[in-house]
């Protein structure tokens, strides 16, 4: 996925030199960022509550170095906020923010739909977004949330790159890692207050309208997501 310089959760992790036939195990810095992350887009730390660096490195075991580093790995992908003389807190976007956030994703993949169809012969273009779904299922199975979240957000920029356009997908990009946290949400509440499986579902139907090749019943499609709808904004 595209991320315009902005390290992207869901990717794999940089390498450097040749490659060496063995996986490193994740660094101090890789798995303070996880855990982290994993307590926000859980709720488990909401937005505006302070995070203070000393109850981490009790909490995990570690020096502040690793801490302080996670923490700005977090505030690139806007899920914390440094500020002045006041430390770190979970970041806290505004309903407006909200909204026009979403906004701006829904006209990026309206406009990547509209330039995207009818899809190009052989193969299967939608494979990625396939994919994509299919992370999202067996994250749900395995009951492993922050996976689950960024396989969603990582079939909606599939979505987007339909249209072969390198500059929607830089677009794209900061406005998803913005929506981390209420993308998240929408999906978790739509699981507590329906079916766990609902949003699968939702999914689902959008790559369904994506197989039609009709541009009228994918842009239906993406009005009727849902995006919004257990956010209570």
């Amino acid at each position: 996925m595209v991320t315009d310089g902005v390290a992207d959760p869901s990717g794999p992790p940089a390498q450097s030199g040749p490659p060496t036939g063995t996986i490193d195990p994740p660094s101090l810095v890789e798995l303070t960022t996880r855990r982290l992350r994993e307590q926000i887009l859980a709720g488990a730390l909401q937005p505006g509550e302070r995070i203070i660096e000393e109850q981490i490195t009790r909490r995990y075991g570690i020096s502040r170095a690793p801490v302080r580093e996670a923490l700005r790995l977090l505030a690139e992908q806007g899920l914390v906020e440094h500020e002045p003389r006041r430390g770190v807190r979970v970041r806290e976007w505004s309903p407006d923010d909200i909204r026009q956030l979403f906004e701006v994703r829904h006209v990026l993949e309206r406009h990547a739909v509209a330039s995207a169809l009818p899809l190009p012969t052989g193969g299967d273009p939608l494979a990625a977004v396939r994919d994509r779904l299919a992370q999202m299922r067996r994250a749900a199975d395995d009951g492993d949330e922050l996976s689950r979240d960024d396989a969603h957000r990582a079939f909606h920029a599939a979505v987007v790159e339909l249209a072969g356009n390198r500059q929607l997908e830089l677009a794209l990009a900061p406005v998803l890692l913005k929506l981390q946290l209420p993308m998240a949400v929408n999906l978790r509440r739509e699981s507590e207050r329906r079916d766990p499986g609902q949003g699968l579902l939702r999914h689902q139907a959008l790559l369904a309208a994506l197989e039609t090749e009709d541009v009228g019943v994918v842009l239906r499609a993406l009005d009727a997501h849902g995006e919004l709808a257990y956010l209570d904004l």
